[in-house]
């Protein structure tokens, strides 16, 4: 990483707070080049506290666009940090509207020639896409990394149809803790408490809402670029990494938009910006990539950018399986289109007698963390325990032919007989060596009540047998020869999938049955090629050493005689760190998933946050403590929540809250 100390532009820096229509003002840090002439704005807009949690990334990418010509303005969403107003939904109404009234603020100030673009990660990439559909006029330009254009079934809610027990409880959880965080009196002064209890009393756990949407309704269309790709006027730079749950969106948006305002990336990457170096690598210079971007639509310049392939891809080599990777082995190419004319679907026929899948309830230990973020448990170990819990198909790569490489979403149809209304079917790829090593390639999930639609919960005739096809993600992947390309078929996928009431599998014919792939030719792509990763200089934050031995970060337990597994995960956000100006931040959270191998309704969760807030030349002292619980029964899935926060020693807010929510296509 080389850090870069001169600009083109000096700097400078201020927090500012922006009217909204009502009156509301929201926080905002902005860096702009010191010069007489208007420039761009870049705006990044989410909930995530520009003054704390993220500061340390900010000052690695807006200092450097402020250097480059640009005023680059990082703002908290309505209720969050030091924002004023009450915290709402995930992207809702009110947040995308605010975003807007940003957005044409920016282009009012007299240091701005009107244009603005916007780029985020995650939330900020998904408000961005969702704002360009909005269309405000001064918005030119986006760069969504790591994002979903389909908040139902390619987000951290459900994923085939589906209930994501992993993340569906997991981010509810976080944003729990997240949202119950005060305003920093440093910032915003003696009205701090009044703004936190104001904020606290209008909490409600994401988790109610999620859980009362179990099917593609009008809840998940709303925000959904998907519902209608022509609404998006801006160009589109949309970047995603083979290891985040978000890389089809990429693939998606290069097929639907305009080939003249979009452009794809997709690289080895977790869910980071490609700049940052955290496994998987390598890195590239991503920033001045995207300046390429912003040169193009937000000044007029002659880049080159709009001349790359619509679509620069990374084809992994094969490896070996392991849970963190430093730089996996490959090389880029470019497509021109999508779907590409040089990839050409090919299908191979599954082989052998009926087989019934039962997969012990157990399966899906070894998937890894649905969120990568590059810490060293995050990507799934050896497939070879998941594979004997599956139905398993394997197709030899021969000798002679080369690598087979593909590029793209692998596809499946399994014929299917089911004894009972409900049940869902996971699709596994593995690339297997010749010493029996199984690493995982790519997944697919399909809850077998939405085989006829994501917005429908079907129950399957009894008895009755079935052909069902899915999608499973995106990929780009050289299976060498030697190997053997494997389809692993499971019915249960703990603690991703949340298992079905009657979870007893099903009996998969073979005949019928086949796994399709998407085999690119192998082009020679030199020309493709990333200059090194630059940013500004870092914030400052030291990380003291920990008080305790740190816990493992994913821990299975195995209760023999009970039949009992445990997960306990650490997800490893941030921990404790302190702020150059005089900031003690501490977290710590723990998730743990249990299930019995024989019982889909023993499935439960709970996650455990503590976070604390210190200012000790301010006498500030704030903690915030949460507890976040899921279980079922057959009709049912129930919730439990707890937020307590103190002042000091004085507890200032404390509630629970209890749900019972029917399960239907849940």
């Amino acid at each position: 990483m080389h850090i870069r100390t001169e600009f083109p532009y000096e700097t400078q820096r201020e927090d500012v707070r922006i009217p909204l229509p009502d009156g509301t003002l929201l926080y905002a840090r902005v860096w702009r080049p010191v010069t007489e002439e208007p420039v761009p704005a870049l705006l990044e807009y989410l909930p995530y506290r520009l003054t704390d949690w993220t500061a340390p990334r900010d000052w690695q990418r807006h200092p450097w666009y402020a250097g480059h010509g640009y005023a680059s303005v990082r703002v908290d969403v309505r209720g969050h940090g030091c924002s004023e107003g009450l915290p709402g939904d995930e992207y809702d109404a009110t947040e995308l509207a605010d975003g807007v009234a940003v957005v044409n603020w920016l282009a009012q100030q007299p240091w701005c020639t009107g244009k603005v673009g916007m780029f985020g990660i995650s939330w900020g990439g998904f408000n961005s896409l969702q704002i360009a559909a909005l269309a405000p006029e001064p918005l030119k330009a986006i760069v969504t990394v790591c994002s979903a254009d389909d908040r139902y079934d390619n987000d951290v809610h459900y994923m085939g149809g589906s209930v994501l027990a992993v993340d569906m409880h997991a981010w509810a959880a976080t944003m729990l803790a997240f949202v119950s965080r005060p305003p920093d009196p440093f910032f915003v002064g003696e009205k701090w408490r009044e703004m936190w209890l104001e904020r606290l009393e209008a909490v409600e756990p994401f988790i109610h809402t999620w859980l009362a949407h179990q099917t593609r309704d009008d809840y998940w269309r709303h925000g959904s670029v998907c519902e209608d790709y022509g609404a998006i006027d801006a160009a589109v730079l949309a970047v995603g990494g083979w290891h985040d749950p978000y890389r089809d969106t990429v693939l998606r948006l290069v097929e639907h938009l305009p080939a003249d305002r979009v452009r794809g990336l997709i690289g080895p990457w977790s869910h980071q910006y490609p700049d940052r170096g955290l496994p998987p690598g390598p890195a590239i210079g991503f920033l001045q990539e995207t300046l390429r971007w912003w040169d193009h639509h937000l000044k007029g310049e002659e880049t080159g950018v709009m001349k790359e392939p619509l679509l620069r891809s990374w084809i992994s080599e094969s490896h070996p399986p392991a849970t963190v990777y430093a730089e996996l082995p490959g090389r880029w190419v470019g497509d021109p289109a999508w779907p590409s004319p040089h990839v050409t679907p090919v299908s191979y026929a599954l082989q052998g007698a009926p087989v019934q899948v039962r997969s012990p309830q157990h399966t899906g230990l070894d998937a890894g963390r649905f969120f990568p973020f590059g810490n060293d448990a995050d990507l799934p170990p050896d497939q070879r325990a998941e594979d004997a819990h599956s139905a398993a198909f394997d197709f030899p790569v021969p000798d002679g032919s080369g690598p087979l490489e593909i590029l793209g979403r692998p596809q499946v149809t399994l014929r299917l007989r089911m004894d009972v209304p409900f049940g869902q079917a996971i699709a596994r790829l593995c690339d297997v060596a010749p010493d029996g090593s199984s690493t995982l390639v790519t997944r697919g999930v399909l809850n077998l009540s939405s085989r006829h639609g994501r917005d429908r919960a079907d129950a399957w005739p009894l008895g009755a047998t079935e052909d069902v096809t899915f999608a499973l993600n995106g990929i780009g992947h050289a299976f060498p020869p030697g190997h053997r390309i494997r389809l692993a078929i499971s019915s249960a996928y703990w603690p991703w999938i949340w298992p079905q009431a009657d979870s007893v599998g099903f009996t998969l014919d073979p005949v019928g049955s086949a796994l399709q792939l998407p085999l690119r030719e192998r082009t020679s792509d030199d020309t493709i090629a990333f200059a090194d990763p630059e940013q500004s200089e870092p914030l400052g934050v030291s990380y003291p050493a920990p008080l305790d031995e740190p816990r493992p970060e994913r821990l299975v337990v195995r209760d023999v005689a009970k039949g009992e597994w445990r997960l306990e995960v650490d997800p490893r956000y941030g921990g404790t760190r302190v702020y150059p100006d005089g900031l003690e931040f501490m977290e710590d959270a723990k998730e743990t998933y249990t299930i019995e191998s024989d019982d889909p309704l023993s499935a439960r969760t709970r996650s455990d946050w503590h976070l604390r807030l210190h200012r000790p030349e301010l006498g500030w002292d704030v903690r915030v403590d949460t507890r976040s619980e899921i279980s079922c029964d057959a009709a049912d899935f129930v919730t439990w929540n707890e937020v307590v926060c103190r002042e000091g020693d004085e507890v200032v807010f404390h509630r629970t809250w209890e749900r019972r929510v029917p399960r239907e296509a849940g």
